[in-house]
């Protein structure tokens, strides 16, 4: 049995969590609205401040709930709060610009790269004096941010040798010491 699964999710002050047809879960906050199908083994049980899960006796459920808690915090926290994601550009001329849904970045190829983002994630580009360009990433989603993130790191990845590229920021980069020479 999952012990992530049995902890009860504590919701806060101003978000509503609720049950639809279909085994659909919906939690609405001051941020927005977020859905999530339940898988029909797992029940829910939804009071006032607290939401828990239980499996039914089967396999698939107990395998399951500890999962389906997890969606359902990330979903309350969400709507809450929100996620926070901070991209830094490490390299010489790298630069990102961001136009509405558009976010430019220039990654030492020939060509600039743009990238189209889904309109629930707020990108903002900063270009501190003296540092790497950070690119500023904000979702209710956490799925969805971290793909978007995911993305944006495989257009340039981390390399060894000398650590240039697209990563999170304060991801520590284990670097390789490259070629000698024989004396």
């Amino acid at each position: 049995m999952s012990r992530i699964g049995k902890q009860p999710i504590n919701v806060p002050p101003g978000v509503t969590v609720s049950a639809l047809d279909g085994g659909i879960i919906q939690v609405q906050g001051p941020k927005g609205l977020l859905q999530q199908q339940i898988d029909s083994t797992i029940m829910v049980e939804i009071s006032e401040r607290l939401v828990k899960l239980m499996p039914v006796d089967a396999k698939k459920s107990k395998a399951l709930y500890g999962l389906y808690r997890a969606l359902i915090h990330n979903m309350v926290v969400g709507v809450s709060v929100g996620f926070k994601s901070t991209l830094e550009l490490v390299g010489v001329g790298y630069k990102a610009n961001v136009q509405g849904t558009l976010l430019e970045l220039s990654l030492g190829y020939s060509h600039d790269i743009a990238l189209v983002l889904p309109e629930e994630v707020i990108a903002t580009a900063e270009l501190p004096k003296g540092k790497n360009p950070l690119v500023h990433l904000e979702c209710i989603d956490k799925q969805l941010l971290g793909q978007v993130a995911a993305k944006i790191r495989s257009l340039r990845k981390v390399e060894p040798y000398k650590g240039k590229g697209v990563r999170r920021l304060g991801e520590v980069v284990r670097r390789k010491v490259g070629k000698s020479t024989k004396k």
